[in-house]
């Protein structure tokens, strides 16, 4: 029996580049620019157990994505991030185009996706954000990229706005890292 999805999620999470969040405490304030590489590989290692459990596939609520589920969107954020961070490395002020995430959980089946595959691509799409973000310096950190609706991101900020995604979504799964 399909399950019915959680509701789009259409809410401006730029927010979460000035304030912490009450949720899972990410302080925006306090990542620098050299600190994101090491964090996106801290923030995604605790996948690797999540994966394992066996409530993996059991949403806590109808309308509230599984930790599979959560972990196959965190495995896209990071490729997404890697993405935009190159280009705006590579291009002067790319517009990038809109990606529903809701939309992409539905289509790419997440639900029904193998876990350990999940987990090794998370890994690996995680290292590739890093390896960008590890690899930049001085100017790298102001160049600019506009996400669909406006939203004007440095490089800079582009790191500490996902790495905000990636560490809420632990906290959603109950998995925090020390």
């Amino acid at each position: 029996m399909t399950q019915p999805e959680p509701p789009k999620d259409d809410k401006d999470w730029t927010w979460t580049l000035v304030q912490v969040c009450p949720d899972c405490g990410y302080d925006p304030a306090a990542v620098a620019p050299e600190d994101v590489a090491a964090l996106v590989t801290a923030y995604t290692r605790p996948w690797a157990q999540v994966l394992v459990r066996a409530d993996v596939r059991e949403r806590p609520g109808p309308l509230v994505w599984s930790p599979l589920e959560y972990a196959c969107h965190v495995r896209d954020v990071c490729a997404v991030f890697a993405v935009r961070a190159t280009l705006m490395l590579a291009q002067d002020e790319p517009h990038f185009p809109n990606w529903d995430q809701d939309e992409t959980a539905i289509t790419d089946r997440y639900a029904d996706q193998d876990p350990a595959v999940v987990a090794d691509e998370l890994a690996r799409a995680a290292g590739d954000w890093s390896a960008v973000y590890a690899a930049c310096s001085g100017p790298d950190w102001e160049r600019t990229g506009i996400r669909s609706n406006g939203s004007q991101f440095t490089v800079a900020s582009l790191g500490v706005y996902g790495l905000h995604d990636i560490r809420h979504h632990l906290w959603d799964v109950g998995a925090i890292p020390v």
